[in-house]
């Protein structure tokens, strides 16, 4: 009897302190964080129990996905309808939140800047939902000691004259985009269709198969097209509630995910072992890989395969996708600007005539890199970025406590007429006349951060650049192009900004 007793006695207690602790984290935690942040004068959202807004973002993302939009750049809208709203609504630092966690609004951006910069650790990537770090765990999600060591080790691999060597690689996919144009072209009546936002992924992933791996497209498509699976697998897996241990269920797409996953790293570690083979042998190639390769031979064990693997994932996936969303976009823009198609046209012949464009010569393309940036503005690729305060945190004049995400809304700052004035929608190439650091309306401020900012800023930016200005460059040299009357406009976000109903366009050969 007493025994009984004892029993349940326990189990009450463990019940009480099961519920205690559901209690704290589901209800308590969040509702005092948002008291401490409200008493901080930040307007918001409340807390909703589980579920936070993740509802109110679903319901507002595809109300403004489900239709198109004129042909304007007043994209904010539609590409980011909640974080768009909650401006609009609170101001630009504003509450809102993530299933338990706050998310913080911070559209201002001398606060962005200052987040960028921070150096005491105070600050770090959000926590994330643990299968989204199946599309990479790169030097994009690494913090603190980790994240320094080997950015400092891979550095080297992306200075400009290492990217300059690659040139050669970039015109070899160039040339191969325009002479399977000239091709498509032969027998037509001058002009053909072609939607060319696929045309721009395979350009973009050919070119990182030569100069990053030393391999052609055709060799390398088994990994972009599972890594673009992957990525499509990873968004779906962040926008949905998370509890632990829901990435160890054997579901459909759980299987899949963690499929991808080994397939990838098979394709990838042949690759890597091959490279070894050749540098063993005397003879290394000079692609990224094989320089990534050099930086982990002279890590002292600090660096790993397995971490190679895993730049190769984030390059392969990052580089590939921002640079072909830019150079898709840029055709789009140009479409719609033809005026400034010409003006681009005119200056590439100028610099380059009919010849095959030159790394050297690349400094005098003015216009081509003023339409470029603000392409980037208008149209930029990773529409938001965040961070994750772990530890009380002060932000301009409010203290931010521990266990906040703030959200950068990247593109709403590129779109805010505060900074770039009440122009702020059009498309004004001149805006870049002097450079990135006078763009904005107040020349002493920033608010351009296309490629993030400060120690974290994305070291793939000269490649990107590079390829950028070659790829235009050369297809400016053999084609106008303008929209197809059946392009819709719809901008939106699969983690970067691409057409949702492609790219249709109608080019003519010159």
């Amino acid at each position: 009897m007493e025994s009984g007793l004892i029993l349940s006695s326990a189990g009450l207690i463990l019940i009480l302190c099961i519920t205690s602790v559901v209690y704290y984290y589901i209800w308590w935690k969040p509702k005092r964080l948002e008291k401490y942040l409200r008493l901080a004068g930040i307007k918001g959202s409340s807390y909703k129990l589980m579920y936070g807004d993740m509802e109110e973002i679903k319901k507002l993302t595809a109300e403004a996905w489900s239709k198109p939009m004129p042909l304007n750049h007043s994209i904010a809208p539609r590409v980011n309808p909640f974080w768009y709203r909650m401006a609009q609504k609170y101001g630009k630092i504003s509450l809102s939140w993530h299933e338990r966690s706050p998310q913080l609004l911070v559209a201002d951006p001398v606060l962005v800047k200052s987040i960028f910069t921070e150096r005491d650790g105070s600050l770090r990537k959000p926590p994330l939902n643990p299968l989204v770090d199946l599309l990479t765990l790169g030097l994009s999600t690494l913090e603190g000691d980790h994240w320094a060591k080997r950015r400092k080790l891979i550095t080297p691999a992306f200075h400009l004259e290492k990217i300059q060597g690659m040139v050669p690689a970039f015109l070899t996919s160039c040339c191969n985009l325009v002479e399977r144009w000239n091709s498509i072209w032969v027998g037509s009546d001058g002009r053909f269709e072609l939607d060319i936002a696929p045309e721009m992924q395979n350009l973009s992933s050919d070119v990182i198969a030569r100069a990053a791996f030393g391999s052609s497209f055709e060799e390398a498509e088994t990994i972009f097209e599972l890594q673009k699976e992957q990525a499509v697998l990873v968004l779906e897996a962040f926008l949905s509630l998370y509890l632990p241990g829901l990435r160890f269920l054997p579901t459909k797409k759980n299987r899949r995910r963690y499929e991808i996953d080994r397939k990838i790293k098979t394709k990838l570690k042949e690759m890597i072992l091959s490279k070894e083979t050749k540098a063993k042998k005397g003879n290394p190639d000079d692609d990224l890989l094989s320089l990534m390769i050099q930086c982990q031979k002279q890590s002292d064990n600090e660096m790993t395969i397995d971490d190679i693997m895993e730049e190769c994932k984030l390059f392969y996936f990052a580089g590939q996708e921002t640079t072909a969303t830019w150079l898709t976009w840029t055709m789009i823009v140009l479409c719609m600007h033809p005026n400034w198609q010409d003006k681009a046209r005119e200056e590439v012949i100028q610099v380059f005539g009919k010849r095959t464009p030159d790394v050297k010569a690349l400094n005098h393309l003015k216009i081509v890199s003023m339409i470029l940036q603000e392409v980037l503005r208008l149209y930029t690729p990773v529409p938001t970025q965040s961070r994750y305060t772990l530890k009380r945190t002060r932000l301009g004049d409010m203290e931010i406590p521990a266990g906040v995400k703030l959200v950068l809304p990247l593109m709403l700052l590129h779109h805010d007429p505060e900074y770039w004035g009440e122009d702020v929608e059009e498309f004004k190439p001149e805006r870049f006349s002097e450079g990135v650091s006078k763009a904005a309306k107040d020349h002493d401020q920033v608010a351009f951060f296309p490629f993030g900012w400060g120690p974290r800023f994305c070291l793939g930016q000269n490649f990107a650049m590079v390829e950028a200005k070659l790829a235009l460059s050369m297809i400016l040299q053999n084609f106008s192009f303008q929209l197809s009357p059946s392009y819709t406009h719809a901008p939106h976000t699969v983690i970067t900004l691409q057409p949702q109903y492609g790219a249709p366009l109608i080019l003519h050969r010159i």
